[in-house]
């Protein structure tokens, strides 16, 4: 069950906690533990949880409070081995990982370690000996990998979200193939300790979830920066600034062009990519084609360079003493890497900076990338008769991300002809995160009905939270020669500030028109008590980097202050001292500057 419909029924009485477990219990014992779990938190040390937690009225106002979760089974988990799928590699740590101790913290409520490709190699789902994770919607095929069991117990309703990780796809592909929104974060935004490394420079933590906004509440409890992960990190203030996701149209998203598109002959797929770029289109979008090629180019890097060597590096000891306890497929790629030499690493890393130079031209076209998660959807029997192919061929729209250090989401956009769930990805700078939530929450609804593997309509619950500026940003009200097309608003364009809307002040303002000024400005003054219309402004979206610039441009006698709108927000934006006002006409019965100019021409 989604978070917020969890949270409505504790609220109202009609369910909790422990019966919510006791519930998800009962579901496993009905379904079978395998292939799902690895290993599962004892019934009734879960149920004590619950329980301890409905006693605690501190504990109703956590944000997580009795939601249940499930994590992958290469993180650390105190008391519950870890066996990254390996039996043979299984250990019992003593801590538990961070970003699972942050859930634990904030009320959510552990069900157990979910299936996985052995040591997080692969997207299919297969390499475990634990048995082969299927799609929610169909035995004969793969659920995706490598957190295959985190997605299905999302899909299954057997938890509201799980933890995954993606090196290569494996928090993306799982949910494209389960009807499931997938966050695959920026780099570092989520703690990795306590997390068995696959690629530890290139490895995220992942939330799988029914829904954006659950993606979103689960991401905000689980962000922070950990000194004891030598890899984690905070954006600087306005870094991955998302301007474009308070638009309600003019957002610009990326399209693979026409010699860009490989769907491996599944027509389906190609026509369900096709239907979301039109749906983004009618939701204001405005697609930008671009060629694929270097994106392509740097993906092959992942598994046909000397990358592949950091698996070898996070299982050296295991690897060297017990070789013949590894899936042979995963075995065959780890063994592989012995081959790659410090010369090989560091050509590939100058390759990578030039591809990374050459698809950072997107950047200044689009927002953001709109691309198939997967190009196809594979059976069980079909990825077991070509394991490496068809890995490949799943990862063909995913393996750039991280080595481009980029943030995604997943997000489900319809379904093909077979009754298959399609999946795109919204792929966005560093630190886009939050940004490309919002946007991606639009498109799921506009191309999906039901939640996961159930019947459970998306409408039902609520969309992502877009009441405070863009992630990054501040907003900005402009009043005079800062207007969309009036002659400074060049000064907001140039920082790649956005239009978010036109409004109305509130009624306690004057305006007037300002003695020598060049080009010819007004001065917004407040008036407690005057009365009046409003004053026509516009509300820009500026990142917060850009600010300081914009500032400094600004010249006596306006500067910044705070601004009433006529909803009675309260945003930045221009006023005037009242010092300012000497010799100035009074243009308030004009309502707006725009006006006034008229009656000039």
């Amino acid at each position: 069950m989604d978070i917020s419909s969890l949270e409505n029924a504790y609220r109202a009485g009609t369910l909790t906690p422990s019966a919510e477990v006791a519930r998800i219990y009962d579901a496993i014992e009905g379904m079978g533990e395998r292939p799902v779990w690895i290993s599962l938190v004892p019934r009734e040390e879960a149920i004590t949880r619950a329980r301890a937690l409905e006693a605690d009225e501190a504990a109703r106002k956590l944000p997580l409070y009795g939601i249940p979760f499930a994590v992958k089974d290469n993180f650390d988990v105190a008391g519950i081995p870890t066996t990254a799928a390996c039996p043979a590699f299984a250990h019992t740590p003593e801590k538990t990982a961070t970003i699972v101790q942050k859930l634990l913290d904030a009320g959510a409520i552990l069900i157990g370690k979910t299936n996985m490709d052995q040591f997080a190699t692969g997207l299919v789902g297969t390499r475990t000996p634990y048995g082969i994770c299927s799609s929610a919607f169909s035995a004969k095929h793969i659920s995706g990998g490598s957190s295959s069991g985190s997605a299905v117990a999302v899909a299954s309703g057997l938890v509201s979200f799980s933890l995954g990780t993606d090196t290569a796809g494996s928090g993306r592909v799982p949910a494209a193939f389960n009807n499931l929104v997938g966050l695959k974060p920026t780099r570092g935004l989520l703690s990795t300790n306590g997390l068995l490394p696959a690629c530890r420079t290139l490895d995220c933590a992942t939330i799988f979830a029914e829904t954006c906004a659950d993606a979103s509440r689960v991401f905000a409890v689980a962000c922070g920066f950990d000194a004891d992960d030598a890899y984690s990190r905070t954006p600087r203030p306005g870094e991955g600034a998302t301007p474009w996701s308070g638009l309600t149209s003019g957002f610009r998203f990326g399209v693979l062009n026409a010699a860009s598109r490989e769907f491996f002959g599944d027509e389906a797929s190609a026509a369900q990519y096709e239907a979301a770029v039109y749906a983004f289109a009618a939701l204001g979008g405005t697609p930008i084609e671009f060629d694929y090629t270097p994106f392509r180019s740097t993906a092959s890097l992942l598994y046909k360079g000397p990358w592949v060597a950091e698996r070898l590096a996070a299982l050296k000891d295991f690897f060297v003493t017990d070789p013949d306890t590894v899936d042979p497929t995963v075995g065959g790629i780890i063994s592989g890497a012995a081959k790659y030499t410090a010369v090989e690493a560091f050509d590939a890393t100058y390759e990578l900076e030039s591809l990374r130079r050459e698809t950072a031209v997107i950047w200044q076209q689009a927002d953001f990338l709109l691309l198939p998660t997967a190009a196809t959807h594979y059976t069980i029997e079909q990825v077991q008769a070509a394991p490496i192919e068809l890995n490949t061929n799943l990862g063909y729209y995913t393996n750039f991300v991280n080595l481009l250090d980029l943030a995604a989401v997943a997000v489900p956009a319809g379904f093909k002809t077979d009754n298959l769930p399609f999946s795109v990805t919204l792929v966005g700078q560093a630190f886009t995160d939050e940004g490309l939530l919002r946007v991606a929450d639009r498109l799921h609804r506009a191309r999906s009905q039901t939640l996961g593997g159930s019947s459970r309509e998306l409408a039902a619950t609520p969309p992502v939270a877009t009441n405070a500026a863009p992630n990054g940003c501040i907003f900005m009200t402009v009043v005079g020669a800062h207007l969309a097309g009036q002659p400074l608003n060049g000064q907001l364009t140039q920082r790649k500030a956005r239009l978010i809307q036109a409004t109305r002040t509130h009624g306690d303002y004057r305006l007037y028109a300002l003695a020598n000024t060049t080009p010819p400005k007004p001065g917004l003054v407040y008036s407690p008590g005057f009365g009046g219309e409003g004053i026509e402004v516009e509300v820009w979206a500026m990142p917060e980097e850009t600010v300081g610039s914009f500032l400094n441009l600004i010249p006596p006698p306006l500067g910044l202050g705070t601004v009433r709108l006529a909803d009675g927000s309260l945003v930045k934006g221009f006023l005037c001292e009242p010092a300012g006002l000497e010799g100035a006409e009074e243009i308030t019965h004009l309502n707006g500057w725009r006006r006034y100019i008229a009656t000039k021409s």
